[in-house]
This record gives C-alpha cells, sequence and structure tokens, in this order.
C-alpha cells in the first residue's frame, strides 16, 4: 500500500488493482514531494508495507506528536506516550447517485462553459453550417473537458481538501475512488478525441489533445510552483472557440482570432477579482497565484486586460466577423467592465473584487450573443447565376406554408429562394 503524508495526518489508501493503484500513488507522492515545500517539525514520514493484502477500502491514520518528541531519539519523562487515533473508512460508492458525482468530477459548469465557447466559435465562422459536425464538435469537446477536470481533480486530491472552496469535491469526500476518477478521465478522453477526430477533423482534434495536455500536465502542476500558471491557464481557456472555428472551416483565418482573444483577455479580470478574496485559502494550499505573491500585479493585469478587451471588440469587424454594430454596441457593456477593474485597481477591497467578479460572469455570455446577432454572413440563398453551384454545397432546408416551399440555403449571402409548389 501507498502511503501520503499531509501535516500531521496520514492517509492510506487500498484498492484491488495492487500495481496500478501503487503506481497512481506513488506519481501523486513523488509530485507532491517535488512541488511541495519542506515537510514541517509535525510531519511523520511513512513507509510502505508490502505484506497487509489489498482490499477496496481507505485507512486514515492522524497521529499526534509533540515536537521534542521528534528532536529527541529517547522521549524524556514529561512526554511517555504518543496518542494514535485510528479510523478506518471504506469507499461505498452510491450507484443511484454515480451520475451525479461523475459531472461533479467533471466540474459541469465549467465543461458547460467550454461546450457554449465552442458552439460560438463554429457559429460564427463564415461557412455553411452543418448541424451533424456543430453537434458532434460540442459533444467531443465537452468529453475531452470532463477529461481534463477529472485528472486535475486526481492531481489536487491533497491540496483540495485544505481549502475550503474545494473541500467538498468527490475525491476529497471519498465518494469516487481514484481508480473511478482515472477510469473515467481515460474513457471521456478517448471517446472525446475519437469523436474530434472522425466525426469533425484532424485539426480540431490537434487542438482538443493539445488542449487536454496543457491542462493536466502544465497549468495544474505549475499552480504550485509559479504565477505564470494564470497565463498558461487562459491559453487553455482560449482554445476551446478555436475548436469551434476548425470545426465548421477547417482552418484557422484571421477572424478565427477573435473570439479566442477575448477568451484569453476575459479570463483575467474574472480570475484576478475571484481569488482575491480566496487568499488565505490559496497560501494555506500552497499554489502560487498573483493575489497571493504579487497583488499589484493582480490590479494592473486584471485592469490591462479589461482594456484589451475593448480593443479586440472593435478588431472583430475590421476582420470581417461582425459589422459594426457590434463595436458600437458593445462599448458600453466593455467600459463599464473596465470602470469596474478601474475600481479594483484603485482600492482593492472585497467589495470591489465581487463586483468585478459578478458582473464578469455577465459580460462574457452578452457579448458572446451580441457577436451571433451582429455575424456578417447570417445570410441565405437568392437566385443569381452561380446559385446552382453554391446549392451543391450547401446545408438545405425546405419548408412548405400554404402551398410554397421555403428552400433555405445556410451559410451563403443571399436571400431565401422561394418556388410555388
Amino acid at each position: 500500500m501507498m502511503y501520503i503524508v499531509l501535516s500531521s495526518s496520514i492517509w492510506r489508501t487500498r484498492c484491488r488493482l495492487p500495481f496500478l493503484n501503487q503506481s497512481i500513488y506513488a506519481t501523486i507522492l513523488n509530485y507532491s514531494n517535488k512541488v511541495s515545500s519542506p515537510p514541517s517539525a509535525a510531519a511523520v514520514v511513512a513507509k510502505p508495507r508490502e505484506t497487509t493484502p489489498l482490499k477496496n477500502e481507505i485507512s486514515i491514520i492522524k497521529t499526534n506528536l509533540e515536537p521534542s518528541l521528534l528532536n529527541n531519539s529517547q522521549p524524556s519523562v514529561k512526554h511517555k506516550a504518543v496518542t494514535e487515533d485510528i479510523e478506518w473508512h471504506k469507499i461505498e460508492i452510491d450507484s443511484s447517485k454515480l451520475v451525479k458525482h461523475y459531472l461533479m468530477l467533471s466540474k459541469i459548469r465549467l465543461t458547460s462553459l467550454v461546450v457554449m465557447t465552442t458552439m460560438a466559435g463554429y457559429a460564427l465562422a463564415p461557412e455553411p453550417f452543418s448541424l451533424t459536425t456543430f453537434l458532434l464538435c460540442s459533444v467531443g469537446t465537452g468529453l475531452v473537458s470532463c477529461a481534463a477536470n477529472s485528472i486535475n481533480q486526481f492531481f489536487e486530491v491533497p491540496f483540495d481538501s485544505q481549502m475550503a472552496r474545494t473541500k467538498n469535491r468527490v475525491l476529497v469526500r471519498r465518494l469516487l475512488s481514484p481508480l473511478h476518477a482515472v477510469s473515467f478521465a481515460a474513457v471521456s478522453s478517448v471517446l472525446g478525441l475519437s469523436t474530434l477526430y472522425w466525426g469533425v477533423n484532424g485539426l480540431t482534434a490537434c487542438l482538443g489533445a493539445c488542449n487536454l495536455f496543457l491542462y493536466t500536465l502544465v497549468y495544474t502542476p505549475m499552480k504550485r510552483i509559479s504565477i505564470l500558471n494564470t497565463w498558461v491557464g487562459s491559453v487553455v481557456g482560449a482554445i476551446p472557440p478555436l475548436m469551434g472555428w476548425a470545426g465548421c472551416a477547417g482552418t484557422l483565418e484571421a477572424g478565427a482570432w477573435i473570439l479566442p482573444g477575448l477568451l484569453y483577455a476575459w479570463q483575467f479580470p474574472h480570475f484576478n477579482a475571484l481569488s482575491w478574496n480566496l487568499r488565505p485559502d490559496y497560501s494555506r494550499a500552497g499554489y502560487r497565484m498573483m493575489s497571493v505573491t504579487n497583488p499589484g500585479l493582480c490590479r494592473r493585469t486584471a485592469l490591462r486586460y479589461t482594456g484589451a478587451i475593448l480593443t479586440l471588440s472593435w478588431l472583430a469587424p475590421v476582420l470581417g466577423v461582425t459589422d459594426w454594430l457590434f463595436a458600437l454596441g458593445s462599448t458600453p457593456l466593455n467600459v463599464y467592465f473596465l470602470y469596474l477593474a478601474w475600481q479594483f485597481h484603485q482600492q482593492s477591497d472585497s467589495a470591489n473584487s465581487r463586483k468585478l467578479f459578478r458582473f464578469s460572469l455577465i459580460h462574457l455570455p452578452v457579448l458572446m450573443i451580441m457577436m451571433l446577432l451582429t455575424k456578417k454572413h447570417w445570410t441565405f440563398l437568392n437566385n443569381t447565376e452561380n446559385g446552382k453551384e453554391i446549392e451543391d454545397n450547401c446545408e438545405k432546408i425546405s419548408i412548405e406554408i400554404n402551398g410554397i416551399r421555403y428552400l433555405m440555403l445556410i451559410g451563403v449571402r443571399g436571400k431565401t429562394k422561394t418556388e410555388n409548389t
């Protein structure tokens, strides 16, 4: 069995697959030792035992030692004994709540946001709209996101247990076993990437694989090493709309980078405002966030990138993604967002950080809806000289009303073509 040492507690986990379980927890133990600070005087070093048979249960051994006992090989008269409280817990998985627990493991709200941005990226591409490809792209991206979030929670169990915001996650509460989490992540990633490759195209699948790698093997460990994790995390959040655009168009044109750029910039005021009131939690868990290690940079970064959102919104019509109505209509929204970031920069208290964070939750969906409503290529086909050629390359929707058949072709300029029947 393998032991993970956290402060004055020793977590010992057993599973029915000895070799796989030991390999998994050896990885966590090595990772924790590398990125964590040296153990304190109250820590107890435990060694693995090889004689006990492995079962599907968890035992928690809590040992309370006084500092003097750790420094002296022979205890004094004042300290005669060491108290040990031993509690045994089995991982009892409730099959009736398995779907709910898998949704929690997937961070379903975050995954929903990822899928929404992917859909927006697909819809903004100036190419014929295919409902089948649109759905496959959304489902595949969602599955990859589920896998990434599951692996993230698997690696961060020792640290999530120390934060009020994350202490109720399914792996921390032992509602699912670690083996369940790894298996779910493996199945989700294989299904998601296969859906993107075979159902959409290779470029979209490649972007999904890169994002999975960045989130699980770069961003997750970097959170305990460097404040650069915020920039890496913003790249991860900006890739899904690129996947949507690539799923529709098959290429990445200049206009494809507008929505990803907006998402990249949006994440700084959003996350910096969120992390500001969670500084004690992040510090306790050992996460290196701007709000903890460099509060001044945290405030300045939130302000700068909020200004970048205003600039990118005016660049969208220049690159032909939207018309100029989007630039004009989004300006009041972006200016107010910038004003809240300025307030946060000038007076960084809990009230201003909450205002900035809450408005960021409204700002992004409103901005995406405005982009879709002002998209430059939401048009239909009219009778033209090359109408026959365009018809052959477009999705056709036919509706009959009062003896008149209306033929609508998605993804090209023009007007609806009507024919009497």
